[in-house]
């Protein structure tokens, strides 16, 4: 134990247990920019789960024929080859930078996907109880919900890579961390603004609600909205402690704050299916 602090302490995390296979491979960082060497046992059951998920979405979408939720499905083939990277970095070479980026991009990236499957519900509920109970008109939340979090996530991405990329040459990466703090600070305030949007919609509505049957769907639609308000809530604060810090460099936070918020998130869709119990069509044209 003593060791793996001193590592981490100095210029970054080594894990004595697990020495760099090639330190002369181009591919390969002097450090593990994790923070820690990634647990296989969590990224294998990761990829596993959002894999058998993704066949549970793709076939009911198929089925019901909701089309528009083709990019949740969508997000979840990102998640399954994010946790295949990490899986390759915690059995074969935590200090790979290609695992590292494709873990980092695919699973940064596959929420965008997800989080524009929860902004299409929002969307589809205005129109099916009244255009009256929102503040702003489903078109719109479509449009700048998505198209922001596009931005955020292209800016994460650049700022991510950079970050492995200076760390890898043993340069200071606190630029890149600000660029990527940018980005998720930006998405963070998008999310604030949505669930606020969701909040005021389902309370005005709420009777419409209930009498329509979907109040039951509409608390599966809020915990899932939390739940990916809160992983990227996470990923601001993970991010703002810098490299090597505490949310970063230990994996129960990883675990609890990243993985198993959109876990669940996908597990209640599963289950309350978007496209049964909101329509198989969406439209956002604006009912009185």
């Amino acid at each position: 134990m003593e060791h793996i602090v001193a590592a981490r302490a100095s210029f970054g995390y080594i894990d004595p247990n697990f020495p760099n296979p090639d330190p002369t491979d181009k591919n390969n960082t002097s450090i593990i920019i994790y923070g820690y060497t990634p647990s296989i046992t969590l990224a294998a059951f990761a990829a596993a789960w959002f894999g058998v998920h993704f066949i549970i979405h793709l076939v009911r979408t198929i089925r019901i024929r909701s089309w528009w939720w083709i990019p949740f499905t969508v997000g979840l083939v990102f998640e399954i080859i994010g946790y295949i990277a990490r899986s390759l970095s915690a059995k074969k070479n935590p200090y790979n930078l290609i695992y590292f980026i494709l873990n980092y991009f695919f699973i940064v990236v596959a929420p965008v996907f997800l989080a524009a499957g929860i902004y299409t519900i929002l969307s589809a509920l205005i129109p099916r109880v009244g255009r009256r109970y929102s503040f702003i008109p489903p078109r719109v939340i479509l449009a700048f919900f998505i198209t922001s979090d596009v931005i955020s996530t292209i800016v994460q991405v650049a700022g991510a890579s950079l970050v492995g990329v200076k760390s890898s040459r043993g340069e200071d990466p606190e630029t890149a961390n600000n660029i990527l703090l940018g980005g998720l600070a930006y998405q963070v305030f998008v999310m604030t603004c949505f669930v606020i949007l969701v909040a005021t919609f389902l309370f005005r509505a709420r009777r419409v609600l209930k009498e329509q049957g979907l109040s039951l769907f509409c608390f599966v639609f809020s915990v899932a909205t939390i739940m990916i308000y809160l992983r990227t809530c996470f990923r601001l604060a993970e991010t703002a402690q810098g490299l090597m810090g505490e949310l970063q460099s230990n994996e129960i936070y990883f675990g609890c704050l990243e993985f198993a918020p959109v876990a669940l998130v996908v597990l209640l869709f599963a289950i309350w299916h978007p496209g049964h119990c909101v329509g198989v069509v969406v439209r956002v044209d604006e009912k009185q």
